[in-house]
């Protein structure tokens, strides 16, 4: 039966591209409204357009057409365009706004950029009531405010906060009525042997019959990758060997890994079989989907027959060990900071107990048997300590703290006004020179105005980020926190520490080298951010 392969679900739907949608009239239109929007005086409020789209279908608004209203509305409002902060194929409902690639940026580092956040529509722009009340407060703490295209939003007004609340409640719900069609779609779509929704299991691709009904078709490029592995696992090659060989055929992406292949291997989807996620035991595994009838829905031709696939099991099984959990004590105090510098891994502590005796050693995770142990951990953290204070010790430390230049520009606009009053009152004819005495006291009061605007910061009329210091250095800061409140620090900015082990002829324990990797741009990663939506949810 003739097939064609495609990559697609059931759904006619489709990943939005930018390049496929800008037509040529849509960029005339585009260029029309960026010429009228550099007409806008400077003083123009700011606007940032939020575009956002989940997937593409006959019934959804395109970004392109979001974007051109968007800016049309914007230019209505006298408002100049600064930024489009565009996420596509991002879910509202999953995702919050600050947590999008594109406007979190905006949200969280670049706020004082803007003063008006435009959106097509609330449920474009958000799905959950409770992120809309945490965008709420978070717009009336930097005096921003929320524009939806389509919907009766402005939080300068009292009635606009309980608009948007309102709206944001309808549009949850809408959110929790689609969720809910979507999971009963999918618990009927895993007892139908024809595929109807999902993405297929490797070794499988959709395709359409000559009918056009949507089925699994075997890909032959997996099959025959899995085939090999299959036949490599009776041989007890490992599986590392297995992904460089793919990876050297062409068979495997650059981004596969052991415990993907075999977690591969292990899908008993491969049989042909309906499977879905087994959920128990903390281990990512699939189960086989029974019928009405008790019995394995088939969905496909099988990869491997029954047989094949209880043998390729069995092999696994020979090769694969059961590690022990973990041990939290493994870790070392600086974990993520100390660095192997021959294999760039961890440093991790190895604890050893001999006549009752308890030895722990530094060693690293690739190199062989962990590297040259280095004895004494607690002396290597001292040193490290010791390294980090003597290079930063004496940094203030310093919060960003958001200033907003609104009080400012309108001091500096009442200044403006009155000097230009004065300066056209003292003109010939002018109301202040009827006499010597209101002349000498306009000219008096005019002096008083330019230096008060002369004294007004240009930094200070904008809305912008300052460093506001606590009165406290890391030094202090770190010598009550200790070293995990150090460790955490040297995380957040990037900095690491380059461990080297060097043997010493007749010496058993190893020479220890510290070299510690500061970023330049240190003193401006040290800066504390307060996070406006962490600790929200």
């Amino acid at each position: 039966m003739g097939k064609r392969t495609r990559t697609a679900s059931a759904a006619k739907q489709k990943s939005y591209t930018v390049e496929a949608e800008w037509t040529a009239a849509d960029l005339g239109l585009l260029e029309e409204l960026k010429r009228a929007d550099a007409l806008l005086p400077a003083d123009a409020p700011r606007a940032l357009i939020s575009v956002r789209l989940s997937v593409l279908t006959e019934d959804t608004t395109s970004p392109v057409r979001q974007e051109l209203d968007l800016r049309r509305e914007a230019l209505n409002r006298g408002c100049r365009v600064v930024g489009v902060a565009s996420d596509l194929n991002v879910s509202a409902t999953k995702v919050p706004p600050w947590k999008r690639k594109q406007l979190g940026e905006w949200l969280n580092d670049r706020s004082p950029e803007f003063d008006v956040l435009l959106f097509w529509k609330l449920d474009r722009f958000i799905r959950r009531l409770s992120d809309l009340n945490v965008m709420i407060d978070w717009a009336l703490k930097y005096g921003k405010n929320l524009i939806s295209l389509n919907d009766s939003i402005d939080l300068t007004t009292v009635v606009g906060k309980i608009m948007v609340t309102l709206i944001g409640g309808i549009a949850e719900i809408e959110a929790a009525n689609t969720s809910t069609r979507v999971a009963s779609l999918w618990d009927y779509a895993k007892t139908q042997g024809d595929w109807l929704v999902g993405k297929p299991p490797f070794g499988y691709v959709t395709g359409e019959d000559e009918s056009g009904k949507v089925g699994l078709y075997v890909d032959p490029d997996a099959y025959r990758a899995l085939h090999w592995c299959r036949r490599m696992a009776r041989r007890r090659v490992s599986a590392r060997r297995m992904v460089t060989v793919l990876k050297r055929a062409g068979l495997a992406s650059d981004g596969l890994t052991p415990s993907t292949l075999l977690r591969q291997l292990r899908n008993p989807a491969l049989t042909g079989y309906r499977v879905e996620e087994d959920k128990q035991g903390g281990i990512r595994r699939s189960k086989l989907v029974l019928g009405t009838d008790g019995k394995p829905i088939k969905v496909a031709e099988p990869i491997f027959t029954e047989d094949e696939f209880k043998q390729l099991q069995s092999d696994l099984d020979l090769r694969s060990t059961n590690q022990p959990q973990r041990q939290p004590g493994g870790a070392t105090k600086f974990l993520g900071v100390m660095i192997c510098a021959d294999c760039d891994t961890n440093m991790y502590v190895q604890k050893t107990t001999t006549s009752g005796r308890v030895y722990q050693y530094l060693r690293c995770q690739k190199c062989k048997a962990g590297g040259l142990g280095a004895p004494d951990p607690e002396a290597v953290y001292g040193r490290l300590v010791a390294d980090v204070l003597s290079v930063l010790g004496e940094e203030p430390v310093q919060t960003r703290a958001y200033a907003q230049g609104a009080e400012a520009r309108m001091e500096q606009k009442r200044l403006e006004e009155s000097v230009a009053y004065y300066m056209k009152e003292l003109e010939p004819g002018g109301r202040f020179m009827k006499t010597k005495f209101t002349k000498e006291k306009a000219e008096t009061t005019l002096d008083k105005l330019i230096a008060d605007l002369e004294a007004i910061d240009p930094e200070s009329t904008k809305d912008r980020w300052v460093n506001v210091h606590n009165g406290k250095t890391f030094r202090e800061q770190w010598e009550e926190g200790g070293m995990e409140a150090m460790a955490a620090d040297l995380r957040r900015v990037g900095i690491m520490c380059k461990v080297t082990r060097t043997k010493i002829p007749k010496v058993r324990a190893p020479k220890v080298h510290l070299r510690l990797l500061v970023p330049k741009d240190v003193r401006k990663r040290l800066v504390l951010k307060e996070d406006d939506f962490g600790e929200k949810f």
